[in-house]
């Protein structure tokens, strides 16, 4: 699986600060434009009623609730939000279990560069609304394919003087005594390069720990008949849960190393070609992978050596962010509130 949500539906999320008092969580009034969003997605998921605003996430600094997660969803995708009113609810409910929970780090991200009083300049907010403004052709093209789609650019101001604020941060600390030496570029050079896998993979993400073990019997069951030789194609293409690989029979194909999360990847890379995983777990799902073919670097060191060490800086930066957002969460104590 790749290192994004199954459904977009933030682009960045809203922050607020933590205090000795948690926070109140937004709430929505009948006059707030999530408001009639929320109250249609209520007939999906019934914890979506504005009115009850259920908390979805608890720390001991703040609880994110409905109102914070339909605010970001509104304010990031304005009309197209009410699109998700036809999504099958078992994916609505992992898109806003996975919502909420992204609310929560960027907060404890923005508390945590608040306590280390780092600041961004207005100068490099400014550029970076600029780089906004230049991808869609202008400010004023901007601004109208905002106005157009119902998003709200205040709020996406805000969000991109958080996202510097949070880059800029984790430079300085959190990615600062990171290095790439030349022993890291020659091993990584004669490595595998790309692997290329079929997969199937039935949800966890959001759903109760009572019916994990139930997935995983199920997930069982497909193992074995992958490997007493039923075609894995066809296996995947009739039971994966994975919308982005079900048509092809759950083939990725030629994705380069670092690309898929941790478990997925080092399973891709390490099992025989040709060869059948057992169960690999993810912050996903459950797994089991066919791997089908891999593949070496075929340009000369030097004309790749500059990409490589920039691969090799990411993959670091990656694994040190997620010690870092690991610690953090544990001192928080998040909670997530099975709905």
């Amino acid at each position: 699986m790749k290192k994004i949500i199954i459904i977009a539906l933030i682009l960045a999320v809203g922050a607020a600060a933590c205090s000795s008092k948690k926070p109140e969580g937004t709430k929505l009034n009948q006059t707030a434009p999530g408001y009639k969003l929320a109250k249609d997605l209520t007939a999906v998921l019934p914890i979506f009623d504005p009115d009850k605003n259920a908390v979805l996430l608890t720390t001991k600094s703040f609880d994110v609730t409905v109102g914070d997660v339909v605010a970001v969803i509104y304010g990031t995708m304005g009309n197209a939000s009410a699109q998700l009113s036809q999504m099958d609810p078992a994916r609505l409910k992992t898109a806003v279990a996975q919502t909420a929970g992204q609310i929560a780090e960027r907060r404890l991200l923005l508390a945590a560069a608040a306590e280390a009083k780092f600041q961004v300049s207005p100068e490099d907010v400014n550029k970076a609304m600029a780089e906004q403004y230049a991808s869609a052709g202008g400010e004023d093209k901007f601004l109208e394919a905002i106005k157009t789609s119902g998003g709200d650019i205040d709020f996406i101001k805000k969000t991109v003087g958080e996202d510097q604020t949070i880059r800029g941060f984790l430079e300085k600390t959190v990615f600062a005594p990171i290095k790439v030496s030349e022993e890291d570029i020659k091993k990584a050079y004669a490595e595998d390069k790309t692997a290329s896998v079929r997969h199937i993979l039935l949800l966890t993400q959001g759903k109760p720990e009572t019916e994990k073990p139930v997935i995983k019997k199920k997930m069982e069951d497909l193992l074995a008949r992958a490997k007493k030789g039923e075609d894995f194609a066809a296996l995947a293409k009739e039971f994966t849960e994975d919308q982005g690989s079900k048509e092809t029979g759950g083939l990725y194909e030629n994705f380069p190393r670092g690309k898929m999360v941790q478990p997925f990847n080092d399973a891709a890379f390490s099992i025989p070609v040709g060869q059948i995983s057992g169960i690999v777990e993810t912050e996903y799902g459950f797994h089991i992978l066919k791997i089908e073919d891999r593949k070496k670097e075929t340009e000369p060191l030097e004309t790749v050596k500059a990409q490589l060490e920039a691969d090799l800086k990411q993959q670091k930066q990656a694994g040190a962010y997620e010690k870092y957002m690991t610690d953090m969460k544990s001192k928080a104590k998040i909670v997530e509130v099975k709905f």
